[in-house]
């Protein structure tokens, strides 16, 4: 009996590390996590081995659900949760869990795939300086930055904010999306069109010495100047010497209060240049 229970005890001495190996081994092993460190929304990959029916992911203490992709792949989705290093390891329903590796929620970065419309003119106003900007990861409470200055917007979804563009000069200017974590997106191009452009040229009422001319069109402005077959006609009151005068009467209309030496009809040629420089297209006109 004694000789029987010391081979028993040297079984049990050779045999216990082994059933721990068995025991070790049916714990899951993570091998690889790609990527390493994202946002909410992303899509996650985790190789290793021993994923099946009974595991379950975690995040820190959070149970994250996943897809299996093979027996070695499952994949899961970052959910909204604060940014940090969290441990991610994977942990079976009867049996040790895997090594817990460290992932970090990176904070979401928002994008902007358009804005509409992306040019406006300088003289547009109310609705028509609405612009609506698309994209997407716009968060509750992200803001718009207007040339790097933020500016009320109306966030609409997580894919659209509209804003009024603000009283700025004509010229190329950026909008950007800033999310509450302070992730900015790239910036985007909005154009304010300010150059003049006459789009027609009609007579208006005949007075005794001169007549009026009505030129419509966008982007006229206080200070605006007449070019007349490259004679000057101001606006406000005429210079010595000159009787023709322009009259600013909006962003859209001007009247060329014009005094011809006769009553011939006579061809000439109209510019209009802002007090900026920018001068409009050469206008063909026939009238006294």
């Amino acid at each position: 009996m004694r000789y029987i229970a010391i081979l028993l005890a040297i079984f049990a001495f050779y045999a216990s590390p082994l059933l721990a190996g068995e025991e070790n081994s049916s714990a899951p092993a993570i091998l690889s996590i790609i990527p390493g460190q994202a946002p909410p929304g992303t899509t996650v990959v985790v190789s290793g081995t021993g994923f099946n029916a009974d595991s379950s992911l975690y995040l820190g203490i959070e149970d994250i659900p996943f897809k299996p992709l093979s027996a070695r792949q499952i994949s899961f989705e970052v959910p909204q949760l604060s940014t940090g290093n969290y441990a991610l390891y994977i942990r079976q329903k009867s049996g040790a869990p895997s090594k817990a590796y460290s992932f970090a929620i990176t904070s979401v970065k928002p994008a902007i795939t358009a804005i509409h419309p992306d040019s406006i003119s300088i003289c547009s106003s109310g609705y028509e300086r609405q612009i609506s900007v698309k994209g997407k990861n716009f968060l509750e409470g992200a803001r718009l930055l207007f040339d790097g200055a933020m500016i009320k917007g109306n966030r609409t979804s997580s894919e659209e904010i509209i804003f009024s563009v603000p009283a700025v000069p004509g010229g190329l200017h950026q909008v950007q999306v800033n999310n509450p974590e302070d992730t900015v997106s790239p910036a985007i191009a909005l154009i304010i069109s300010s150059r003049p452009e006459v789009r027609s040229v009609s007579q208006g009422d005949d007075y005794v010495n001169y007549y009026e001319l009505n030129v419509e069109g966008l982007n006229f402005q206080h200070g605006s100047t007449l070019i007349v077959d490259g004679r000057k006609v101001h606006s406000g009151q005429p210079i010595p010497g000159e009787r023709d005068r322009l009259v600013f009467t909006s962003c859209n209309r001007l009247i060329y209060q014009r005094y011809p030496y006769d009553n011939s009809m006579k061809s000439f040629q109209m510019v209009i240049v802002n007090p900026s420089g920018e001068e409009s297209a050469p206008f063909t006109v026939s009238a006294p």
